[in-house]
């Protein structure tokens, strides 16, 4: 004979077992061991043999000030002059002309494959190549006189970055829907018209994250100018340390400034990025 069966009963026979709370063993093992670690490095530190009031006496030191400004103006220089090649060679390599897609790959095998510290001494012993830097008719000028440290730096870093860069914007274009090219199109737009309204508004998207942390990679690349004695932070802290002898001191004041200029970039980065996903933010 059946009987009814209530829901509460249903449900006392088929219960859910109850949960049993997992035990992040390892994540607390993993947190103790970086605490550790992290109060060793700051206690080296603390009780090293650093003179902390020679740090703070020349943090804000003339020399230093003049190397960060030199470093806050090459920076954006070379970055800049980058940008602008690296557009140029992404267009030539996606162009259909085969000379210029040809141009663009040896261009970006060459300057990609070749050390950016290398880069620089080429540069500032390029007059050992070109003796003189001419126009016949108009002008003539010795290459030692215009390859200073400040053009050999901006030139080196610069054209550098280009073929990274140039690879960064090609992808960010390729990103784009083949779909919106052929609509700009169909309105009557030029190749040139569409990839300035419709392609590349849309590809900064992607663009603009990594070329932000190749820009503070910029900035970090300065000091490798202080080689051919271009007056950046590194350069400027050393030229003090080879009088005083503090060469661990000047490093940590180098080491703040270096911090401090990447803090501002990644904040000024992250607001940049915010900007430009408005309208493309996951619901």
């Amino acid at each position: 004979m059946l009987t009814s069966v209530s829901t509460n009963q249903v449900q006392g026979i088929f219960h859910d077992p109850p949960r049993v709370k997992r035990k992040y063993i390892s994540r607390y093992i993993s947190a103790v061991i970086l605490l550790v670690v992290m109060a060793v490095i700051v206690r080296a530190f603390a009780h090293g043999m650093i003179a902390w009031d020679i740090v703070a006496k020349f943090l804000t030191a003339k020399t230093i000030m003049i190397g960060l400004l030199y470093t806050v103006i090459m920076a954006p220089l070379a970055m800049a002059l980058g940008i602008g090649l690296g557009l140029v060679i992404a267009l030539m390599r996606m162009s259909d002309n085969p000379v210029s897609k040809t141009f663009a790959f040896g261009y970006l095998w060459l300057f990609r494959g070749s050390p950016q510290l290398l880069q620089l001494f080429l540069w500032f012993n390029i007059a050992l190549v070109f003796p003189t830097i001419a126009i016949p008719g108009l002008f003539s000028v010795p290459t030692i006189v215009v390859m200073t440290p400040f053009v050999a730096t901006l030139l080196g870093l610069g054209i550098c970055q280009s073929a990274y860069t140039a690879e960064v914007i090609r992808a960010g274009i390729l990103s784009i829907d083949k779909g919106q090219e052929e609509a700009a199109s169909a309105l009557g737009m030029s190749g040139g018209l569409s990839m300035r309204r419709i392609i590349l508004p849309q590809a900064l998207r992607a663009i603009i994250p990594p070329v932000g942390n190749e820009f503070i990679g910029m900035v970090k690349a300065t000091s490798l100018a202080s080689a051919i004695q271009y007056t950046e932070i590194l350069n400027a802290a050393q030229r003090i340390y080879y009088v005083n002898n503090y060469v661990i001191e000047l490093l940590i004041v180098g080491t703040f400034w270096y911090l401090f200029i990447v803090t501002l970039l990644t904040i000024g980065q992250w607001f940049l990025e915010r900007h430009i996903s408005r309208g493309f933010e996951r619901r």
